[in-house]
């Protein structure tokens, strides 16, 4: 496998020139200075540790996986894990974007977003570890009292301590009002909380000094469904030092990701602290499940980008077979298996999801920055409603496209990728939980087309498609761009039209848009993308007056097979989506026996 390169040059583009964070970044509160400058020693830095440090340690990481004691209830990451992350704390970066006022940096969202997508290229088990921490910090910082900031935050930003999140119990997993976890008063503004935690990651391990444990449990005579769920602080070790009764029990045996610590967590009366208010546990925790979801889209994205990297450096030097058109190196024994048009296929189908999933990122994160800083309330709401309506596209989307991704790596490695040492099919393995934690891509699915369209009646969706509808117009009578923007138009109305359908047939039988929704999600990810390569197509194209350049070109060529080969998907979506429920839900259970 090669050796991992940060894409600094395609940061610089997505910053810089697509979204132009420099228009917009200086001109709110606390981020006077985040000048491209100032994002690029950032980044560079970034990158240094990423590929000198990290990457080195993913495969022998794999290899190695946690070890857990059962005698002390502890956990050993690999070799050369605890060493990289005290690294990474002493250069800063849990420090980031976190508030000055607990001794963080303040820098934008926009910054952490592309070093989060290089640690998951280099290392996403390892990222793991800080990306868990980093949501623990938001949460508490969102619904915290000041004294459980005062204690916690602290830590939690210079990364001496980290968190988790604990949700999913043996019983349930995305249905968490039927989770069991007790949380008896002490009287004295503690709680004794018991019951098991399962799939946690990073839920024990020899990192750091503590672990915060972020838990959702029952207070005694809460309403039995989600409406009677509080969320607790519960530390592994007390402020004053002391073990509280909260152990690992296990690690989970997986299928990827083994250098994470993905831990069964008992807790046998473990001291805690209520966070926010009591029964409203859920919507607290939320702040920490929609950075994780985000989170997880970045692991398509960077192992996306992993694998692009792998299978383009194969694809140049395999020498297999000859160029259908002829012989394009007659000095060597074979051509490169570059020049076959189906490598370039998966290489470029690679390369498309890869570079809109980037531009999404970065998107997001300035919207992110925007809805927290931003003066003008009006621009804050704006911000805050693309990012709740498209977290689910960045999850799913992004998650799905990046396990196509790493499984075209494997593919154009042949039967070298499905052999171990060539570190292709780690990245299909590690891959594959992403569509699955953080509610699965399906749960997406249905929160997108559930909550975030039909609930408000497509206020949220309106307002991300003017957007696309003001770009269409402005470039109708724009030759360069017709062959993107006519399509793009096209879609749009598509897709105003179904989801009209769809809410006047889901207000018949709701099965509807459950059946619906999975192909829905996709279809939106399809108009995003499809929007965010016009636009990179009009930057490319407006540079080229100035010189030739091969990037931009790139640019253009890859839009170019976006529009033609990875759109028509949206087809297929279309008629599935009108295929209605009948097809799915007629065959009586029963049935489906064998």
């Amino acid at each position: 496998m090669p050796a991992y390169q940060a894409p600094l040059r395609d940061f610089d583009f997505v910053l810089h020139e697509l979204i132009k964070v420099q228009d917009t970044l200086p001109s709110l509160p606390g981020y006077e200075e985040a000048t491209q400058d100032i994002f690029s020693s950032y980044l560079e830095a970034a990158a240094q540790f990423c590929e000198n440090e990290l990457a080195p340690l993913n495969r022998p990481a794999d290899e190695e996986g946690c070890t857990f004691d059962a005698a002390t209830k502890s956990v050993t990451t690999p070799v050369g894990f605890k060493e990289a992350y005290k690294q990474f704390c002493e250069l800063g970066f849990t420090a980031l974007d976190c508030d000055p006022a607990y001794g963080g940096q303040g820098m934008p969202k926009t910054l952490s977003f592309p070093i989060i997508e290089m640690q998951c290229s280099a290392n996403v088990a390892w990222s793991m570890y800080p990306g868990l921490s980093h949501g623990a910090y938001s949460a508490i910082h969102a619904h915290g009292s000041d004294e459980q900031k005062a204690t916690y935050l602290p830590h939690l930003v210079d990364g001496s301590w980290t968190g988790t999140m604990c949700l999913t119990e043996p019983h349930c997993g995305t249905d968490l009002g039927l989770l069991k976890t007790r949380a008896e008063p002490n009287g004295d503004g503690s709680y004794s909380i018991t019951g098991t935690k399962i799939f946690i990651s990073a839920g024990e391990h020899d990192m750091a000094d503590n672990i915060i444990h972020l838990v959702l449990a029952r207070l005694p005579d809460a309403p039995k469904d989600v409406k009677g769920i509080s969320l607790f602080i519960v530390p592994k070790f007390h402020a004053d030092g002391s073990r509280n009764s909260v152990y690992c029990g296990s690690l989970e045996h997986k299928m990827g990701i083994k250098a994470n610590a993905t831990a069964v967590i008992n807790l046998d009366g473990a001291r805690g602290y209520l966070i926010g208010e009591a029964n409203k546990g859920l919507a607290c925790m939320f702040t920490m499940m929609n950075a994780a979801r985000l989170g997880c889209g970045m692991q398509g994205l960077g192992l996306g980008e992993a694998a692009f990297q792998g299978a383009l450096t194969y694809a140049r030097e395999r020498l297999q077979m000859r160029a259908m058109a002829g012989a394009k190196f007659p000095e060597k024994a074979a051509d490169p298996i570059i020049v076959h048009p189906d490598v370039r296929r998966m290489l470029l189908t690679q390369k498309a999801y890869t570079e809109a999933g980037r531009a999404l990122a970065a998107l997001l994160a300035l919207q992110l920055d925007i809805e927290e800083k931003h003066p003008d309330a009006d621009a804050r709401t704006d911000a805050a409603d693309l990012v709740a309506l498209l977290t689910p596209v960045a999850k799913a989307f992004m998650t799905d496209n990046g396990y196509t991704a790493a499984n075209l790596g494997m593919q154009v490695f042949g039967g070298h990728g499905f052999i171990r040492e060539w570190g292709m099919e780690q990245l299909v393995r590690d891959c594959r939980i992403s569509q699955i934690y953080e509610g699965t891509n399906g749960i997406q699915a249905l929160d997108l087309l559930g909550r975030k369209v039909l609930l408000d009646q497509g206020q949220k969706l309106r307002k991300f498609t003017k957007q696309i509808h003001k770009f269409c117009q402005a470039n109708e009578s724009n030759a360069q761009l017709a062959e993107f923007v006519a399509p793009l138009a096209k879609l749009l109305k598509d897709i105003g039209d179904i989801t009209m359908g769809i809410g006047m047939a889901s207000m018949k039988d709701r099965d509807e848009a459950g059946a619906a929704a999975s192909d829905y999600l996709r279809l939106l990810g399809h108009l995003t993308y499809a929007w965010l390569w016009a636009r990179m197509a009009e930057v490319a194209y407006a540079k080229l007056e100035t010189g030739s350049d091969d990037f931009y070109k790139a640019k253009i060529a890859t839009a170019r097979f976006y529009f033609a080969k990875l759109l028509p998907e949206v087809e297929a979506l279309k008629a599935t989506i009108k295929g209605g429920s009948k097809p799915l839900m007629t065959l009586a259970d029963e049935h489906f026996a064998f």
